[in-house]
Protein backbone atom coordinates (compact mmCIF):
# COMPACT_ATOMS: atom_id res chain seq x y z
CA UNK A 1 0.00 0.00 0.00
CA UNK A 2 1.38 3.50 -1.10
CA UNK A 3 -0.08 6.60 1.20
CA UNK A 4 -0.03 9.87 0.12
CA UNK A 5 1.10 13.00 2.42
CA UNK A 6 0.42 16.64 1.98
CA UNK A 7 1.62 19.55 3.39
CA UNK A 8 0.66 23.09 2.68
CA UNK A 9 2.69 26.19 3.83
CA UNK A 10 3.13 29.87 3.34
CA UNK A 11 7.08 31.94 4.61
CA UNK A 12 8.26 35.09 4.47
CA UNK A 13 4.05 36.64 4.01
CA UNK A 14 5.53 40.07 5.73
CA UNK A 15 2.20 40.74 6.65
CA UNK A 16 1.36 41.24 2.85
CA UNK A 17 -2.04 40.41 3.20
CA UNK A 18 -3.39 41.16 -0.08
CA UNK A 19 -3.28 37.47 -1.05
CA UNK A 20 -4.40 36.04 2.09
CA UNK A 21 -8.35 35.34 1.24
CA UNK A 22 -6.94 33.60 -1.72
CA UNK A 23 -4.42 31.60 -0.01
CA UNK A 24 -6.77 30.17 2.73
CA UNK A 25 -9.37 29.54 0.35
CA UNK A 26 -6.96 27.23 -1.26
CA UNK A 27 -5.96 25.60 0.91
CA UNK A 28 -9.78 25.13 2.36
CA UNK A 29 -10.23 23.69 -0.92
CA UNK A 30 -7.55 21.21 -0.65
CA UNK A 31 -8.23 20.37 3.06
CA UNK A 32 -11.77 19.29 1.55
CA UNK A 33 -10.46 17.58 -0.77
CA UNK A 34 -8.30 15.53 1.25
CA UNK A 35 -10.65 14.84 4.33
CA UNK A 36 -12.95 13.42 1.60
CA UNK A 37 -10.67 10.99 0.37
CA UNK A 38 -9.35 10.78 4.09
CA UNK A 39 -5.77 11.41 3.35
CA UNK A 40 -3.34 13.46 5.79
CA UNK A 41 -2.22 17.14 5.62
CA UNK A 42 -0.75 19.92 7.46
CA UNK A 43 -0.49 22.89 7.31
CA UNK A 44 2.79 24.99 8.21
CA UNK A 45 3.61 28.68 8.27
CA UNK A 46 7.70 29.47 7.78
CA UNK A 47 8.41 32.45 9.85
CA UNK A 48 8.28 36.56 9.12
CA UNK A 49 4.59 36.24 8.99
CA UNK A 50 4.65 39.07 11.11
CA UNK A 51 6.68 42.29 9.54
CA UNK A 52 5.74 45.66 11.89
CA UNK A 53 5.36 47.52 8.26
CA UNK A 54 2.15 46.62 8.36
CA UNK A 55 -0.90 48.47 10.45
CA UNK A 56 -2.32 45.25 11.72
CA UNK A 57 1.61 43.59 13.15
CA UNK A 58 1.71 47.22 14.85
CA UNK A 59 -1.46 47.47 16.72
CA UNK A 60 -1.80 44.50 17.42
CA UNK A 61 2.06 43.64 17.72
CA UNK A 62 2.01 40.50 16.11
CA UNK A 63 -1.23 39.10 17.89
CA UNK A 64 -3.74 39.63 14.79
CA UNK A 65 -1.14 37.42 12.73
CA UNK A 66 -1.62 34.66 14.98
CA UNK A 67 -5.23 34.88 15.18
CA UNK A 68 -5.05 34.64 11.14
CA UNK A 69 -2.97 31.59 11.27
CA UNK A 70 -5.73 30.45 14.06
CA UNK A 71 -8.51 31.18 12.12
CA UNK A 72 -7.14 29.29 9.13
CA UNK A 73 -6.28 25.77 11.12
CA UNK A 74 -2.69 26.28 10.88
CA UNK A 75 -1.06 22.97 12.63
CA UNK A 76 2.61 24.14 12.88
CA UNK A 77 4.88 27.90 12.48
CA UNK A 78 8.44 28.50 12.84
CA UNK A 79 9.63 31.61 13.95
CA UNK A 80 11.67 34.16 11.56
CA UNK A 81 13.51 37.06 12.15
CA UNK A 82 10.50 39.69 12.23
CA UNK A 83 8.73 37.46 14.71
CA UNK A 84 12.03 37.16 16.92
CA UNK A 85 13.94 40.66 16.87
CA UNK A 86 11.34 43.35 15.60
CA UNK A 87 9.16 43.14 18.85
CA UNK A 88 10.49 43.67 22.52
CA UNK A 89 11.54 40.75 24.83
CA UNK A 90 7.95 40.53 26.33
CA UNK A 91 6.04 41.05 22.91
CA UNK A 92 7.39 37.92 22.07
CA UNK A 93 7.55 36.17 25.05
CA UNK A 94 3.50 36.77 25.07
CA UNK A 95 3.12 36.42 21.07
CA UNK A 96 1.80 32.61 20.74
CA UNK A 97 0.28 32.57 24.23
CA UNK A 98 -2.98 32.01 22.53
CA UNK A 99 -1.58 30.07 19.13
CA UNK A 100 -3.83 27.02 18.56
CA UNK A 101 -0.95 25.47 16.49
CA UNK A 102 2.17 24.32 17.43
CA UNK A 103 5.41 26.53 17.43
CA UNK A 104 8.45 24.90 16.57
CA UNK A 105 12.04 26.73 16.64
CA UNK A 106 14.72 24.11 18.21
CA UNK A 107 17.76 26.76 18.17
CA UNK A 108 15.97 29.77 19.95
CA UNK A 109 15.02 30.06 24.11
CA UNK A 110 14.94 32.96 26.61
CA UNK A 111 18.38 33.17 28.49
CA UNK A 112 16.64 32.96 32.39
CA UNK A 113 13.59 31.25 32.80
CA UNK A 114 10.82 30.44 32.64
CA UNK A 115 10.67 29.22 28.93
CA UNK A 116 7.60 29.86 26.88
CA UNK A 117 4.86 27.39 27.34
CA UNK A 118 4.40 27.61 23.30
CA UNK A 119 8.03 26.84 22.27
CA UNK A 120 8.98 23.48 21.40
CA UNK A 121 11.91 21.91 19.61
CA UNK A 122 10.24 19.78 17.48
CA UNK A 123 7.07 17.39 17.07
CA UNK A 124 6.27 14.03 15.83
CA UNK A 125 2.73 13.38 14.30
CA UNK A 126 0.69 10.32 12.52
CA UNK A 127 -0.51 10.23 9.30
CA UNK A 128 -4.08 8.27 8.86
CA UNK A 129 -2.13 5.28 8.38
CA UNK A 130 0.42 5.17 11.14
CA UNK A 131 3.76 7.12 9.30
CA UNK A 132 5.41 9.25 11.40
CA UNK A 133 6.12 12.38 10.73
CA UNK A 134 9.07 14.37 12.66
CA UNK A 135 9.44 18.25 12.05
CA UNK A 136 11.56 20.53 13.75
CA UNK A 137 11.78 24.40 12.97
CA UNK A 138 15.15 26.49 13.05
CA UNK A 139 14.92 30.33 12.67
CA UNK A 140 18.24 32.38 11.61
CA UNK A 141 20.49 33.00 14.23
CA UNK A 142 21.24 36.43 14.79
CA UNK A 143 23.12 36.31 18.10
CA UNK A 144 23.84 39.93 18.96
CA UNK A 145 20.44 41.16 18.18
CA UNK A 146 18.83 38.24 20.03
CA UNK A 147 21.10 38.40 22.97
CA UNK A 148 20.17 42.43 23.66
CA UNK A 149 16.35 41.29 23.82
CA UNK A 150 16.99 38.41 26.41
CA UNK A 151 17.21 35.51 24.23
CA UNK A 152 19.79 32.44 22.70
CA UNK A 153 20.04 31.48 19.69
CA UNK A 154 22.14 28.64 18.99
CA UNK A 155 23.97 27.76 15.49
CA UNK A 156 21.62 25.83 13.34
CA UNK A 157 23.95 23.01 12.75
CA UNK A 158 25.21 22.46 16.02
CA UNK A 159 20.99 22.10 16.62
CA UNK A 160 20.58 19.92 14.24
CA UNK A 161 23.56 17.67 15.79
CA UNK A 162 21.67 17.59 18.99
CA UNK A 163 18.48 17.37 17.68
CA UNK A 164 18.05 15.12 14.44
CA UNK A 165 19.82 12.22 16.72
CA UNK A 166 16.50 11.17 18.93
CA UNK A 167 13.91 12.48 16.35
CA UNK A 168 14.91 10.19 13.52
CA UNK A 169 15.16 7.06 16.00
CA UNK A 170 11.15 8.42 16.33
CA UNK A 171 10.13 9.28 13.00
CA UNK A 172 9.90 7.48 9.37
CA UNK A 173 10.07 11.16 7.75
CA UNK A 174 12.26 13.77 8.65
CA UNK A 175 10.43 17.31 7.60
CA UNK A 176 12.72 21.05 8.38
CA UNK A 177 11.01 23.91 8.57
CA UNK A 178 13.59 25.96 7.61
CA UNK A 179 14.08 30.30 8.31
CA UNK A 180 18.17 30.28 6.91
CA UNK A 181 18.12 30.77 3.99
CA UNK A 182 19.15 28.66 0.68
CA UNK A 183 22.48 28.64 1.08
CA UNK A 184 22.09 27.50 4.46
CA UNK A 185 19.37 25.07 3.37
CA UNK A 186 21.55 23.54 0.64
CA UNK A 187 24.56 23.30 3.39
CA UNK A 188 21.91 21.07 5.87
CA UNK A 189 20.70 19.10 3.15
CA UNK A 190 24.36 18.26 2.21
CA UNK A 191 25.06 17.53 5.64
CA UNK A 192 21.88 15.50 7.23
CA UNK A 193 20.99 13.32 4.56
CA UNK A 194 18.23 11.72 7.21
CA UNK A 195 16.01 14.81 6.14
CA UNK A 196 13.47 14.27 3.35
CA UNK A 197 12.47 17.88 3.39
CA UNK A 198 13.19 21.30 4.01
CA UNK A 199 10.42 24.16 3.79
CA UNK A 200 12.80 27.21 3.12
CA UNK A 201 12.38 30.53 3.66
CA UNK A 202 14.10 33.98 4.84
CA UNK A 203 16.05 34.76 1.58
CA UNK A 204 12.75 34.79 -0.21
CA UNK A 205 13.96 32.50 -2.56
CA UNK A 206 11.58 30.86 -4.84
CA UNK A 207 11.46 27.21 -6.18
CA UNK A 208 8.72 26.35 -8.54
CA UNK A 209 8.99 22.62 -8.47
CA UNK A 210 11.07 22.06 -5.82
CA UNK A 211 14.90 21.59 -5.77
CA UNK A 212 16.79 18.35 -4.87
CA UNK A 213 20.08 17.99 -3.30
CA UNK A 214 20.98 14.79 -2.55
CA UNK A 215 17.87 12.76 -1.84
CA UNK A 216 16.38 15.90 0.20
CA UNK A 217 13.77 17.70 -1.54
CA UNK A 218 13.85 21.41 -0.85
CA UNK A 219 11.24 23.72 -1.30
CA UNK A 220 10.05 28.05 -1.01
CA UNK A 221 7.37 29.95 -1.90
CA UNK A 222 9.00 33.43 -2.46
CA UNK A 223 7.30 36.51 -0.32
CA UNK A 224 4.43 38.26 0.14
CA UNK A 225 2.19 35.76 -0.43
CA UNK A 226 2.43 36.13 -4.01
CA UNK A 227 2.78 32.24 -3.93
CA UNK A 228 1.70 29.17 -1.54
CA UNK A 229 3.22 26.05 -1.27
CA UNK A 230 2.56 22.47 -1.56
CA UNK A 231 4.50 19.35 -1.24
CA UNK A 232 3.20 15.68 -1.77
CA UNK A 233 4.92 12.91 -0.59
CA UNK A 234 4.67 8.99 -1.32
CA UNK A 235 5.06 6.15 1.29
CA UNK A 236 5.17 2.86 0.88
CA UNK A 237 3.80 0.74 3.61
CA UNK A 238 5.29 -2.91 2.82
CA UNK A 239 8.84 -1.14 1.90
CA UNK A 240 8.67 1.51 4.67
CA UNK A 241 10.33 4.43 2.57
CA UNK A 242 9.56 7.48 0.87
CA UNK A 243 9.01 6.65 -3.39
CA UNK A 244 7.97 9.83 -4.44
CA UNK A 245 8.10 13.51 -3.74
CA UNK A 246 6.64 16.33 -5.68
CA UNK A 247 6.58 20.28 -4.23
CA UNK A 248 5.35 23.38 -6.23
CA UNK A 249 5.11 26.99 -5.46
CA UNK A 250 1.58 27.93 -7.15
CA UNK A 251 1.07 31.82 -7.86
CA UNK A 252 -2.25 33.15 -5.45
CA UNK A 253 -3.05 36.74 -7.37
CA UNK A 254 -5.75 34.42 -9.66
CA UNK A 255 -7.23 32.35 -6.89
CA UNK A 256 -10.65 32.72 -5.28
CA UNK A 257 -10.92 34.30 -2.12
CA UNK A 258 -12.35 33.06 0.93
CA UNK A 259 -14.74 35.51 1.86
CA UNK A 260 -15.09 34.26 5.97
CA UNK A 261 -10.94 35.30 5.48
CA UNK A 262 -11.43 38.83 4.07
CA UNK A 263 -13.94 39.55 6.24
CA UNK A 264 -11.69 38.88 9.64
CA UNK A 265 -9.15 40.10 7.83
CA UNK A 266 -10.77 43.87 7.67
CA UNK A 267 -12.30 43.09 11.56
CA UNK A 268 -8.75 42.71 12.58
CA UNK A 269 -7.38 45.58 10.43
CA UNK A 270 -10.03 48.21 12.30
CA UNK A 271 -9.16 46.79 15.70
CA UNK A 272 -5.64 47.46 14.99
CA UNK A 273 -6.28 50.69 13.77
CA UNK A 274 -8.21 51.93 16.83
CA UNK A 275 -4.96 50.57 19.03
CA UNK A 276 -3.06 53.33 16.68
CA UNK A 277 -5.29 56.22 17.85
CA UNK A 278 -2.96 57.33 20.71
CA UNK A 279 -2.46 60.83 20.13
CA UNK A 280 0.98 62.31 20.54
CA UNK A 281 1.05 65.66 18.96
CA UNK A 282 -0.52 68.62 17.69
CA UNK A 283 0.96 70.09 14.46
CA UNK A 284 1.07 74.01 13.97
CA UNK A 285 1.71 73.79 10.55
CA UNK A 286 2.27 71.20 8.08
CA UNK A 287 5.33 68.61 8.44
CA UNK A 288 7.19 68.29 4.35
CA UNK A 289 8.85 65.06 3.12
CA UNK A 290 11.37 65.08 0.39
CA UNK A 291 13.45 62.06 -0.45
CA UNK A 292 16.02 63.93 -1.97
CA UNK A 293 16.38 66.69 -0.21
CA UNK A 294 16.68 68.00 3.12
CA UNK A 295 13.41 68.97 5.18
CA UNK A 296 12.86 70.47 8.22
CA UNK A 297 11.26 67.22 10.30
CA UNK A 298 13.79 65.26 8.88
CA UNK A 299 16.93 67.16 9.90
CA UNK A 300 14.81 66.94 13.39
CA UNK A 301 14.97 63.05 13.24
CA UNK A 302 18.24 63.38 12.37
CA UNK A 303 19.30 65.40 15.31
CA UNK A 304 17.00 63.02 17.76
CA UNK A 305 19.20 60.07 16.64
CA UNK A 306 22.59 62.14 17.49
CA UNK A 307 20.89 62.92 20.92
CA UNK A 308 19.70 59.64 21.36
CA UNK A 309 22.16 57.37 21.04
CA UNK A 310 25.05 60.47 22.50
CA UNK A 311 27.12 60.13 19.13
CA UNK A 312 29.81 62.59 17.33
CA UNK A 313 27.60 62.70 14.08
CA UNK A 314 24.51 61.22 12.91
CA UNK A 315 23.16 60.27 9.22
CA UNK A 316 19.86 58.30 8.23
CA UNK A 317 17.89 58.52 4.35
CA UNK A 318 15.58 60.49 3.46
CA UNK A 319 13.71 58.18 1.83
CA UNK A 320 12.83 56.52 5.63
CA UNK A 321 9.75 59.49 5.91
CA UNK A 322 7.09 58.16 3.51
CA UNK A 323 4.67 61.11 3.58
CA UNK A 324 3.86 64.33 4.84
CA UNK A 325 2.25 65.29 8.22
CA UNK A 326 -0.85 67.65 7.52
CA UNK A 327 -0.99 70.01 10.21
CA UNK A 328 -3.50 69.24 13.46
CA UNK A 329 -3.20 66.45 15.72
CA UNK A 330 -1.19 64.04 14.93
CA UNK A 331 -1.32 60.17 16.50
CA UNK A 332 0.51 56.97 16.17
CA UNK A 333 -1.02 55.43 13.30
CA UNK A 334 0.06 58.83 11.26
CA UNK A 335 3.53 58.14 12.56
CA UNK A 336 3.49 54.11 11.49
CA UNK A 337 2.14 55.60 8.33
CA UNK A 338 5.23 57.89 6.92
CA UNK A 339 7.76 55.40 9.09
CA UNK A 340 6.64 51.73 8.76
CA UNK A 341 10.44 50.24 8.72
CA UNK A 342 11.19 47.75 11.40
CA UNK A 343 14.65 49.79 11.88
CA UNK A 344 16.03 49.95 14.93
CA UNK A 345 18.92 52.96 15.56
CA UNK A 346 22.64 52.36 15.95
CA UNK A 347 26.06 53.22 16.43
CA UNK A 348 29.37 52.56 15.14
CA UNK A 349 32.52 53.61 15.06
CA UNK A 350 34.36 55.31 12.07
CA UNK A 351 38.11 56.84 11.75
CA UNK A 352 37.72 60.30 10.25
CA UNK A 353 39.18 58.46 6.70
CA UNK A 354 36.11 55.94 6.89
CA UNK A 355 33.62 58.58 7.49
CA UNK A 356 34.40 61.52 4.94
CA UNK A 357 34.62 57.69 2.49
CA UNK A 358 30.86 57.70 3.64
CA UNK A 359 29.85 60.86 3.08
CA UNK A 360 31.22 60.79 -0.65
CA UNK A 361 29.72 57.48 -1.17
CA UNK A 362 26.23 58.80 0.34
CA UNK A 363 26.16 61.69 -1.84
CA UNK A 364 26.37 60.54 -5.19
CA UNK A 365 23.39 60.30 -7.54
CA UNK A 366 23.49 56.32 -7.57
CA UNK A 367 23.16 55.76 -3.74
CA UNK A 368 20.40 57.99 -3.50
CA UNK A 369 18.51 56.44 -6.18
CA UNK A 370 18.88 52.98 -5.43
CA UNK A 371 15.47 51.40 -4.63
CA UNK A 372 16.61 49.29 -1.88
CA UNK A 373 14.38 46.25 -0.55
CA UNK A 374 14.60 44.34 2.65
CA UNK A 375 17.00 45.08 5.76
CA UNK A 376 14.06 46.73 7.16
CA UNK A 377 13.58 49.05 4.59
CA UNK A 378 9.65 49.29 3.59
CA UNK A 379 10.31 52.70 1.44
CA UNK A 380 10.90 53.22 -2.29
CA UNK A 381 14.33 54.85 -2.56
CA UNK A 382 17.20 55.38 -0.22
CA UNK A 383 16.95 59.21 -0.67
CA UNK A 384 19.10 61.79 0.11
CA UNK A 385 21.26 61.57 3.25
CA UNK A 386 21.17 63.73 5.92
CA UNK A 387 23.83 64.79 8.68
CA UNK A 388 24.09 65.94 11.73
CA UNK A 389 27.33 66.74 13.73
CA UNK A 390 29.43 67.69 10.57
CA UNK A 391 29.87 70.87 8.52
CA UNK A 392 29.47 69.42 4.43
CA UNK A 393 30.53 71.70 1.12
CA UNK A 394 29.79 70.45 -1.78
CA UNK A 395 28.95 71.47 -5.04
CA UNK A 396 27.43 69.92 -8.44
CA UNK A 397 29.72 69.63 -11.61
CA UNK A 398 28.83 69.83 -14.99
CA UNK A 399 26.90 66.55 -15.11
CA UNK A 400 25.01 67.20 -12.14
CA UNK A 401 26.86 64.94 -9.67
CA UNK A 402 27.69 66.19 -6.33
CA UNK A 403 30.95 66.79 -5.24
CA UNK A 404 31.92 67.00 -1.75
CA UNK A 405 34.67 69.76 -1.05
CA UNK A 406 35.36 69.84 2.52
CA UNK A 407 33.80 68.47 6.03
CA UNK A 408 34.69 69.87 9.44
CA UNK A 409 33.42 68.59 12.31
CA UNK A 410 33.45 71.30 15.36
CA UNK A 411 35.20 73.57 13.28
CA UNK A 412 37.97 71.59 12.08
CA UNK A 413 38.72 69.14 9.30
CA UNK A 414 38.10 65.74 9.81
CA UNK A 415 41.51 63.55 11.70
CA UNK A 416 42.18 60.76 9.16
CA UNK A 417 42.57 58.58 12.05
CA UNK A 418 40.49 59.59 14.89
CA UNK A 419 37.56 58.25 15.99
CA UNK A 420 33.94 59.39 15.74
CA UNK A 421 30.99 57.78 17.10
CA UNK A 422 28.34 57.64 14.04
CA UNK A 423 24.63 57.01 14.90
CA UNK A 424 22.63 55.72 11.50
CA UNK A 425 20.12 52.98 10.85
CA UNK A 426 20.56 49.54 11.42
CA UNK A 427 20.24 48.81 7.63
CA UNK A 428 23.48 50.13 6.81
CA UNK A 429 25.57 47.71 9.22
CA UNK A 430 23.85 44.79 6.67
CA UNK A 431 24.72 44.29 3.15
CA UNK A 432 27.18 46.23 1.24
CA UNK A 433 25.72 49.66 0.78
CA UNK A 434 28.26 51.50 3.01
CA UNK A 435 30.95 49.29 3.46
CA UNK A 436 32.75 51.15 5.51
CA UNK A 437 29.66 51.34 8.31
CA UNK A 438 28.56 47.13 7.95
CA UNK A 439 32.47 46.18 8.17
CA UNK A 440 32.98 48.64 11.32
CA UNK A 441 34.60 46.60 14.05
CA UNK A 442 32.62 47.87 16.83
CA UNK A 443 28.61 48.53 16.47
CA UNK A 444 25.97 49.53 19.47
CA UNK A 445 22.30 48.52 18.65
CA UNK A 446 19.60 50.30 20.32
CA UNK A 447 16.21 48.10 21.00
CA UNK A 448 13.64 47.19 20.55
CA UNK A 449 13.06 51.09 19.76
CA UNK A 450 12.77 51.44 16.07
CA UNK A 451 13.44 54.55 14.27
CA UNK A 452 9.81 56.08 14.10
CA UNK A 453 9.75 55.97 18.60
CA UNK A 454 12.48 58.40 17.66
CA UNK A 455 9.89 60.43 15.40
CA UNK A 456 8.04 60.21 18.07
CA UNK A 457 10.18 62.08 20.05
CA UNK A 458 10.96 64.73 17.40
CA UNK A 459 7.25 65.24 16.38
CA UNK A 460 6.60 66.58 20.77
CA UNK A 461 10.03 68.21 20.64
CA UNK A 462 8.72 70.53 17.67
CA UNK A 463 5.17 71.31 20.04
Amino acid sequence: MKEKIFFYYTNDLHSHFENWPQIIGYFNHQKAKREKHKQSYWLLDNGDHVDRFHPIAEGLMGKGNIQLLNEAGYHFANLGNNEGITLSREGLFELYDEADFNVLCANLSREEDPQPSWLQASKVVESEHGVKIGLIGLTAPFQLFYSMLGWRVESPMETLERELSSLKDNADIIVLLSHLGINDDEEIARHFKEIDLIIGGHTHHLFRHGKYVGNTLLTAAGKYGTHLGEVMMEWDHELNVVTRKEAYAIPTEEMAKDQITAETLKAIEEEAAANLKEHITELKRPEEVGWFHETKLMKGLVQTLQDWTDADVAMLNAGVLLDHLQEGKVCYEDVHRICPHPMNPCKVELTGDELLEVIRAAHTKEFTEIKLKGFGFRGEVIGRMIFTGVEIESKKDSDGNERIQSVHFNGEPLEHDKVYQVATADTFTFGRLLPEVAYSKKKKYYMPELLRDLLVTTLKREE
